[in-house]
């Protein structure tokens, strides 16, 4: 049996802040307004460009380009690096702004967000589309007068996001089962989230090649032919306005990675970047008050090779010294050592870290946590690594402070739900 397109009201509210590392780092300094520029990882001419301003894309830069690219598009193009602070702040703020509208907030990425208004039919006293203006006025208001969004409404959360992108910068759009099929018909099967090059090729060779035969395509088609598994159903889902994205899955896992300015093989140099990274990853493990028994590391190599191991241990680990210590141990085990272009270190397999009694005879794994835990406490107080390791002395600008693009789950470290 077909199923309708979902006539209910649309009660889900998509948020996404235009070009947000760039025009967070405009708001933050009044120079930069209204002129071409740049966030990249890197200012150096290899360097990729994370966010561009809206002045920058009239030019024709994109995300993922190089910023030797940019200045190929526009020469005099202004070029930032991240301000992860910066961002997280703005983050918070918008987060609070959108509580105030229902208690069902749930962060996309650091510069996106979803607002759940289902079961408060009965207590709105206006439409959605009317507290979408507000909240676009009160992001202005409240944070600063160049900070814009586009918003955008639907039945679940793909309709919503695509309803956000239909008009940015600054937009605000609604799809409903009355117009959803008009608006399919403007648009390409790539403009549909999640729809990459690899599924459109899998579309195509079914004779599907516009959003709108996308949607007209049987459910048998989908499942057993096009995507060969119950991805298809959650497609024929998805297109036809039900909710299937709403799943909330637990944190398995911690973990940083360091993308080198200059690829070493030298070992003293990769250890210390181990230890800063499994210092990042402890105080988070900490945070959250868990141990990990798991270990797993991973290098990417200068000439493109990929190497990585994953290991489990018999005693749980917490403190920044236990991680490093399992974590170098692992690294080890590397069958050739190359020219490291990029380290990841991950913690898993977490359980609920265990509180310390006091006994009569500390034993050194008691001691070294009781020190880690105070050590946590003036860094939390007086500023990250005000007190580290002496490996990691000289280390400032090594592994430094960056924010996970289009991550989740680090939010859950800037604030309490």
């Amino acid at each position: 049996m077909e199923l309708p397109i979902n006539k209910n009201s649309p009660m889900i509210m998509h948020i996404d802040l235009n070009s947000c590392f760039a025009t967070v780092e405009q708001q933050a300094n009044m120079h930069l307004r209204g002129k071409p520029l740049v966030v990249a990882a890197y200012a150096t001419p290899s360097g990729c460009v994370v966010s561009p301003s809206i002045e920058a894309k009239r030019y024709g830069i994109k995300v993922g380009m190089t910023v030797r690219d940019a200045r190929l598009l526009y020469k005099d193009v202004i070029v930032r690096t991240p301000d992860p602070p910066l961002v997280r702040d703005v983050h918070i703020k918008f987060k609070k702004i959108f509580k105030d509208y229902s208690p069902n907030v749930y962060p996309r990425s650091i510069d996106e967000a979803i607002i759940d208004f289902s079961g408060m039919e009965n207590y709105l006293n206006r439409t959605l589309g009317e507290i979408g203006k507000e909240i676009k006025q009160r992001l202005r208001n409240e944070i600063g007068e160049w900070i814009s969004c586009s918003i955008g409404i639907g039945t679940n959360r793909f309709l919503a996001k695509t309803a956000a992108s239909l008009k940015k910068p600054d937009g605000l759009e609604v799809i409903t089962h009355n117009n959803l099929r008009d608006v399919y018909q403007k648009l390409t099967l790539i403009d549909l989230c999640g729809i990459n090059k690899r599924f459109e090729a899998r579309l195509n060779s079914s004779g599907i090649f516009t959003p709108i035969e996308f949607l007209d395509s049987p459910l048998p088609l989908l499942k057993n032919q096009v995507f060969q598994s119950v991805v298809g159903y959650y497609w024929y889902l998805r297109l036809r306005g039900w909710e299937i994205d709403d799943v909330i899955y637990a944190r398995k896992s911690y973990g940083q990675d360091y993308a080198l300015g200059k690829p070493t093989s030298d070992p003293h140099e990769l250890a210390q970047i181990m230890m800063k990274l499994c210092e990042k990853m402890g105080r988070r493990l900490r945070k959250a008050e868990k141990a990990a028994l798991g270990i797993h590391v991973a290098c990417l190599y200068r000439d493109g090779t990929f190497w990585h191991r994953g290991r489990k241990f018999q005693t749980e680990m917490i403190t920044t010294w236990e991680l490093y210590r399992k974590a170098l141990y692992v690294f080890n085990q590397q069958p050739e050592r190359k020219i490291v272009a990029k380290l990841s270190i991950s913690c898993y397999d977490l359980i609920p870290s265990k509180k310390s009694q006091i006994s009569l005879f500390d034993v050194p794994q008691d001691k070294e946590r009781k020190v880690s835990a105070a050590l946590d406490a003036i860094n939390d107080k007086y500023g990250d690594f005000v007190i580290t390791p002496a490996l990691m002395l000289g280390m400032k600008d090594l592994a430094i402070d960056r924010i996970a693009f289009g991550g989740v789950k680090e939010l859950e470290d800037l604030y309490e739900n």
